[in-house]
Parts: C-alpha cells; structure tokens; sequence
C-alpha cells in the first residue's frame, strides 16, 4: 500500500446518493463514494451488504433505483446497450472462484475476449495471450485444462483473462476466497504488483481483512445501506465507529447481530404467553 496515498481530484467512479434493494429489501440507501484512479480500493462490510451488487451497477448488470454511478463522467445507468458494451471494454472482471470456461484450455480462456470484441490475427492474439499469462507467472500453463490446475491458479488464469484487453479498471469479487494461505498472499501480492505496472484501477470486494488491509490504498465498509467508514486502512483501523471496530476486530458481538431480527421464539412456536401460561399453571 502507498502510505502516502492522496486521492486525485477527477476519480475514475464516483457513486451519489445511490439506492437499490431487490423486491422489498433495500440494499444500499443514499450511497455516496468515489473510487480514485490508480489506486486499490477495498470495499468490505458483513455479508449481504451491498458489495458484489455494487460492482454490478458499475458494470451496468443492474439499473439504480435512484442517483447515479459515473464512469469517467459517464452516467452508466443512462447509457444505450451498444455504449454501455462499449464502455464495459475498458473493464475487467474477476468472478469468485474465476468461472473458468471448463471445457476451455487455459491458453483459449485468456484468448476468449479477444476473439469475441476483436478483430485481433490469431499470431497477434497467440502473443499477447502469452504475455498476459506471463504476467501471472502461468505461460507455462498454457496448454492445461481448468481441471489440471490448483485453485489459485485458476484465479490467476482468470486474472489474465480480466487483463486481457488492458482495461482501466478492474474489479476483484472475492478474489481470496477457498484459497490455502500461499495461494492467497500470490494473488494478493499480483493485484497490487500488476495495479502499479499496468496502471489500473482496482476494486476489490473481500471478507480477508489481513490481506487486503496490505493492499489496499482506500477501504470502504458498508453497512446498514450506508457507507459506515472510508479511508485509508490505517484510519479505518483507528476508527471509533462502534460497527467499524467490530467488523475489523472481528467481534461476535456488537451493532452486527447475530440473529436476524424474528418475532419472538414463543410466538414462532404457538406457545402461550408467560403470563397467561403462568395463570393456568403450564409453566
């Protein structure tokens, strides 16, 4: 992480005053960030928060109920579908557990978009093909099936694949999850590496505080439809807010309940109140 992180004045994505819920369940309420160019940006909070849903109203999977999401100054939630496909070629996207194409080697996954957006030769696209796997140190791969390789390999093959058309920005779902503690510092370790060499905007979702702590220039944690803190790591560590302290000292208890919120367990059950189970002598 750069310790001497400073956000620019023009960020790459800038969120306002953002609503959606699904059905009856609002999910993020009056949301208002921004993701600076350059830089790693971390978005953390308790499950079913909102972080994987806001990564799909940057890639325009999903329309805002209200407010807006800006991608370089464009409203990606106004734009006609031959803009908005254009505009999602300057993304790249890293699905959890990197849903690979199965039946795909490796070397024709990296290749896939190339050979679906453009009209690249097959020796031009051999050669960048073999760079981007290069990079995540997986050339020697290229031949493999997705079933031949470990875990954190297909993450890193699907890395190449998310980098393939040299986006600006790329975002990360989950990019630790189900990986042995190796696995996780390389890939780690690569989205921060590849971030600064390539020049990129990185967003990454993620529950590993440990890791992405050490990458990230800015943490964002949602929680409750709002946005509880933002900072840098450091300042998000120090922070006061009782929510901020539990989820990034891992506290059981605290503002995140463990139980849902229900009616009470007598009421669920059909079981008589107290008193008036008292009163006929069942209790």
């Amino acid at each position: 992480m750069n310790p001497n992180y400073d956000a620019p004045s023009s960020p790459l994505i800038e969120i306002k005053d953002l609503r959606f819920g699904y059905a009856d369940r609002l999910i993020l309420d009056g949301i208002n960030l921004s993701i600076p160019r350059g830089k790693v940006t971390a978005i953390m909070g308790a499950s079913g928060g909102g972080k994987t849903t806001i990564l799909r109203l940057i890639g325009g999977q999903y329309k805002a109920q209200s407010g807006s999401i800006l991608f370089d100054g464009q409203d990606v939630g106004a734009l006609k579908a031959d803009e908005l496909m254009q505009l999602r070629r300057r993304m790249g996207m890293l699905f959890q557990f990197g849903a690979l194409f199965t039946d795909l080697s490796v070397f024709d996954n990296v290749a896939f978009p190339l050979r679906e957006i453009t009209h690249l030769s097959e020796p031009l696209i051999k050669d960048i093909v073999l760079m981007k796997l290069d990079a995540v140190g997986l050339r020697g791969a290229r031949d493999l099936m997705p079933s031949e390789v470990s875990g954190g390999m297909a993450r890193r093959v699907a890395l190449a694949r998310a980098i393939a058309l040299d986006p600006e920005l790329v975002m990360y779902d989950e990019p630790f999850a189900g990986l042995d503690p190796i696995s996780l510092g390389t890939a780690a370790r690569l989205i921060r590496r590849l971030n600064d060499a390539i020049g990129l905007t990185s967003i990454v979702v993620s529950h590993d505080l440990d890791e992405t702590f050490q990458i990230a220039d800015q943490v964002i944690i949602l929680a409750n439809g709002g946005v509880a803190a933002q900072g840098t790591p450091e300042q998000v560590i120090r922070s006061n807010d009782p929510l901020v302290h539990q989820f990034v000292s891992a506290n059981p208890d605290g503002p995140v309940k463990f139980h849902y919120p229900a009616q009470t367990f007598a009421k669920d059950l059909d079981l008589p109140s107290p008193e008036l189970a008292s009163k006929e002598g069942a209790i």
